[in-house]
C-alpha cells in the first residue's frame, strides 16, 4: 500500500511532469543560486588577492573576456544539468511508485 505522501508525490508528479520538462522553466529555478555563486567567483578574481594572477590579468587584458565566456558556460551547463538529473530523479520515483501501485492493484 502506498502511503499518503508517495500518493501525494504520484498526483504532483501527474500534473507536473510535462510542465517542469520544458527547457526554460528548467533553466529559470537553479540559475539564481549558480549565479550568485559566479558572481562571488568574480568577485574574489577581481580583488586582487594573488599577485601573480593580478600581473597576469593585467598583462594579458582579454583574459577577462575568456574567463567570463567560461564562467557563463559553466553556469549554463550546472543550471541544466541540475535541473534536468532533478527531473530525471522524480520521474524514476514516479515511475516506480505506479509499479507499486500497479502490483498492488492487481492482488
Amino acid at each position: 500500500m502506498l502511503t499518503p505522501e508517495e500518493e501525494k508525490f504520484l498526483h504532483y508528479w501527474e500534473e507536473q511532469r510535462l510542465h517542469k520538462k520544458s527547457f526554460l522553466r528548467k533553466f529559470s529555478i537553479s540559475l539564481p543560486l549558480v549565479s550568485l555563486a559566479a558572481v562571488v567567483f568574480f568577485i574574489n578574481f577581481l580583488s586582487g588577492w594573488f599577485g601573480k594572477a593580478d600581473k597576469e590579468l593585467r598583462r594579458h587584458s582579454s583574459l577577462v573576456i575568456v574567463i567570463l565566456v567560461a564562467v557563463i558556460a559553466i553556469v549554463v551547463f550546472v543550471v541544466i544539468f541540475s535541473a534536468r538529473h532533478r527531473w530525471e530523479q522524480n520521474e524514476s520515483d514516479y515511475q516506480s511508485l505506479l509499479k507499486k501501485k500497479e502490483n498492488q492493484a492487481g492482488r
